[in-house]
């Protein structure tokens, strides 16, 4: 399986003041990681994949404040909200032994402890306590929740693709 070559960080929701500084949703679990970023690629329907550098980043409610190097007014960046930033998979927060990234894990098939398939990984809910990862079922049934804990995931390879878990009573 292909890796996810990029990362994406945020979204660019409004302008902020007049001298070109954009308010960003933060996608990513560590908002502070824009305060590292020297460069971001903006996903633009409309221009394409464009590279911008960051000037300066702060702080606002929910949001980060990010001006870019390129841009000075308010009317060159109107045009940017709703536009994906991304960093490229270098730049991605480093990760812990047993952690993945969400993009690897979508799309990854899931086998119970005899390797049976039993569906596809389609989402990733983040819901406080543990993650819960919905399936696919292979055998077109409901698609099933399964808690992201240890007594239920035995093993997840990214590399050939693949999520083994154990099949908890009045789980499928």
């Amino acid at each position: 399986m292909p890796y996810t070559q990029k990362f994406q960080v945020g979204v660019i929701a409004s302008t902020h003041g007049i001298r070109g500084e954009v308010n960003v949703f933060p996608t990513t679990d560590d908002p502070k990681r824009f305060k590292l970023l020297k460069e971001v690629t903006m996903e633009s329907e409309r221009e394409g994949a464009v590279l911008l550098h960051v000037q300066s980043v702060r702080f606002f409610k929910k949001f980060v404040i990010v001006k870019f190097k390129e841009y000075d007014d308010i009317n060159q960046v109107e045009r940017f909200r709703g536009n994906i930033l991304t960093v490229p998979r270098e730049q991605a927060v480093k990760l812990e032994e047993g952690e993945y990234y969400i993009q690897d894990l979508i799309g990854i098939d899931i086998v119970d402890e005899d390797g049976n398939k039993l569906g596809k990984l389609i989402d990733v809910l983040q819901t406080g306590a543990n993650d819960v990862y919905e399936m696919e079922r292979a055998d077109g049934g409901p698609n099933v929740l399964i808690p992201a804990i240890k007594q239920c995931i035995l093993d997840v390879n990214i590399d050939t693709n693949t999520m083994k878990i154990h099949v908890m009573d009045g789980l499928m």
